[in-house]
This record gives structure tokens, C-alpha cells and sequence, in this order.
């Protein structure tokens, strides 16, 4: 004969006091939990905009040794996709300088990067920058005068 198994009371599930404790101890789990994941996810995004300035540099440094000169303002970044037809007029374009591009290459935020020769910002013959989150000319501007 099988025996049957008696549960008390107590070892049915849980009181609602005790799942009221737990949701109470994920909720503030979440709370401090989302802000710093948030903070991370804008921190991920300025270091891959400061990356792809770099690789920029780069790329403006090649694109000067080849042709005697860096592009203008009004040349722009485009200059590294699409041979420029104003002064200075390169001497020796040998691009597309960015394999695959077809356009200028935007930051994180969706935007283009920016550029400026001279440079008012980092004190050399050109400025690279991002615009950053908030997609102004401001503090949060990330660009080649950071290092």
C-alpha cells in the first residue's frame, strides 16, 4: 500500500510576505542595475567615436603624404571618398582612403563626423571631432585635441 504524503501548511509554497520580500529585493536590484547598464552603453559609444577618429587621423595622415596636402574645410571628409575637385587639388588621389565607404562614415550617435583645417581645437593643421550625444557644439564633443 503506498503511503500517502501529508504536507502542512507550511511547506505548500510560499507566503505572500516572503514573495513580496523577493519582488521587493529584484526591483531594487533593477533600480541601481539599469541607470549604471545606460551609463555604460554612452561610455561604449564615446570610446568607438574616439576609436574611429583615430583611424581618421590615420587616414588624413595617408592621404596628405600622398597628395602634398590635408583636404580643406569645404573639401571636407568626403575628400577621403570621393576625389575633391577644388583647391587643393590632389596631386595624387589614390582612394577611396576608407575601404567600403561610399559616403562620409557617422559617429555612434547616427551623425557625420565633423572637420576643420586648420584646427581651432587641438592647435594642429586639422580638428576631427563627433558632436557626441547631444549633437551640439559643446562640452561633450569628442575629437582629435583629446588625448
Amino acid at each position: 500500500m503506498r503511503q500517502q504524503r501529508r504536507y502542512s501548511r507550511k511547506t505548500q509554497g510560499f507566503s505572500l510576505m516572503e514573495l513580496l520580500i523577493v519582488i521587493t529585493i529584484i526591483g531594487v536590484l533593477l533600480a541601481v542595475a539599469i541607470p549604471n547598464m545606460t551609463g555604460a552603453s554612452d561610455e561604449g559609444k564615446r570610446v568607438a567615436a574616439a576609436s574611429a577618429i583615430k583611424n581618421l587621423e590615420t587616414t588624413l595622415t595617408l592621404y596628405q603624404a600622398q597628395n602634398s596636402a590635408l583636404p580643406s574645410t569645404e573639401q571636407g571628409l568626403k575628400a577621403l571618398v570621393t576625389k575633391p575637385s577644388g583647391e587643393p587639388i590632389p596631386r595624387n588621389w589614390q582612394g577611396p582612403y576608407i575601404k567600403g565607404a561610399k559616403d562620409i562614415p557617422v559617429d555612434p550617435w547616427g551623425r557625420e563626423y565633423r572637420y576643420a583645417s586648420p584646427g581651432a581645437k587641438s592647435g594642429g593643421d586639422y580638428d576631427v571631432f563627433s558632436l557626441g550625444k547631444d549633437g551640439k557644439e559643446s562640452d561633450d564633443d569628442i575629437g582629435n585635441w583629446q588625448r
